[in-house]
């Protein structure tokens, strides 16, 4: 399952032009990350994150692959700052969230 989360999660990031669908998996992604991950971590494409310890989402791809992150979406976020609540989504939450999160990836020069 993991890899197909991972096949889809470059999608939107590697056409010039999303979809439409590919557009609406973004948009519920950056909804989950309002939800969930704004009160610590800056989930825009600018801006600091109020939590000292976590980073900001753009900056994600500096660190590691962002699809790689789906596994650990799927058995539920437990790592990060020492404070960071548990997070667990369905499939289609993480397909949304990855999306979300390739698609303000700063560039890696």
């Amino acid at each position: 399952m993991v890899m197909t989360l991972c096949a889809f999660a470059g999608v939107a990031s590697a056409q010039t032009h999303p979809t439409g669908a590919e557009v609406a998996s973004i948009g519920r992604g950056r909804v989950l990350a309002e939800e969930n991950c704004a009160r610590c971590h800056a989930i825009g494409e600018s801006g600091e994150s109020t939590h000292p310890g976590a980073p900001a989402f753009r900056t994600l791809s500096s660190r590691y692959p962002v699809a790689d992150i789906a596994e650990a979406f799927a058995e539920g976020v437990r790592v990060g700052h020492p404070d960071m609540p548990e997070f667990q989504f369905q499939p289609r939450q993480i397909d949304d969230l990855i999306n979300y999160l390739q698609s303000i990836q700063r560039p890696q020069h």
